[in-house]
């Protein structure tokens, strides 16, 4: 069997996986190759229920690698993973940042980026339940700035 890791969340659950899912965050892979020991990996940033979710992106990354998935597979497992409340995607996007994995911030901040597209700054505002603190001059001299965005 393979080498498993222990890590542990912000709200001390343990989760035991394989070193390869394990080591697609750049983070977890740097502690090991630091400590050298046994002991549970510590994740004081990432509570148990984003854990757990990054571990299943993680699993299925490592599987879809080994059995050499379609990328339309892929792209549907992707697509389901971020169907999650904007909390959790915010929380995830946290996590994957701190872990150090390129692919799950890739793919979390994308789909942010979705969410905005298309959209006004104040849908974006309302989207995000962003207070717009701008006074209308503040606003107005910032569109005269950047008109080209908004063209």
């Amino acid at each position: 069997m393979a080498n498993t890791i222990t890590l542990r969340s912000s709200d001390d659950e343990t989760f035991e996986v394989e070193e390869e899912v394990a080591f697609l965050s750049e983070t977890i892979r740097s502690i090991i190759e630091d400590t050298e020991n046994d002991a549970a990996v510590p994740l004081p940033n990432v509570s148990a229920k984003i854990l757990s979710k990054v571990i299943e992106f993680s699993k299925f990354q490592v599987k879809a690698k080994k059995e050499n998935e379609s990328e339309a597979k892929i792209k549907e497992f992707n697509n389901e993973f971020v169907k999650v409340d904007q909390a959790t995607l915010f929380e995830i996007i946290l996590a994957a940042n701190y872990l150090n994995m390129k692919g799950l911030l890739d793919l979390t901040c994308m789909t942010v980026a979705n969410m905005m597209k298309g959209k006004t700054p104040e849908e974006i505002r309302k989207t995000f339940n962003i207070k717009n603190d701008f006074t209308a001059e503040e606003e107005e001299e910032v569109r005269k700035e950047n008109q080209w965005a908004f063209d």
